[in-house]
């Protein structure tokens, strides 16, 4: 067990390190990293080629240096992207698990939805698209998470 934990680490310190911030796209294994690291998820619910909120938080929050390099040290992200162009269609199993995340937590199909959760699923707090700075919206997310 400890080999495998430690093998675990290894594994995400070296792609976190190397691609920086590291958008996970299953829940389990999101709710494990974030147990091994004692981090908060972050949960985006997004239609990444139709909702323009979306568009505009990913541009101005997700892909900036300034976030980028915070979540990569104090987040683990998960992303649950619906998106309605055929090219960029994701396999039935993936769009299976983003159905099932938005049953337990995003009920009213709102996008985007940025949901905090802790590492066993425990909703910590919900906001979405705000125009405002990568560092005021790091404080809303922490504020989530303390």
């Amino acid at each position: 067990m400890f080999k495998k934990t430690v093998t675990f680490l290894l594994f995400f310190a070296v792609v976190n390190w190397s691609f920086g911030q590291e958008w996970l796209t299953d829940f389990e294994k999101a709710k494990e990293l974030a147990a091994v690291e004692e981090r908060p998820i972050i949960l985006v619910f997004q239609g990444s080629d139709w909702c323009a909120p979306c568009i505009k938080l990913d541009r101005e929050i997700w892909s900036t240096e300034i976030f980028k390099e915070y979540a990569l040290e104090h987040y683990v992200m998960l992303k649950a992207d619906f998106p309605r162009k055929k090219k960029n269609s994701l396999s039935d199993v993936q769009r299976e698990a983003n159905s099932r995340l938005a049953e337990s937590y995003n009920k009213n199909a709102y996008f985007p939805l940025v949901v905090v959760l802790d590492s066993t699923g425990s909703v910590l707090g919900e906001t979405s698209y705000k125009k405002i700075s990568p560092k005021l919206y790091i404080q809303e997310l922490n504020a989530f998470a303390n």
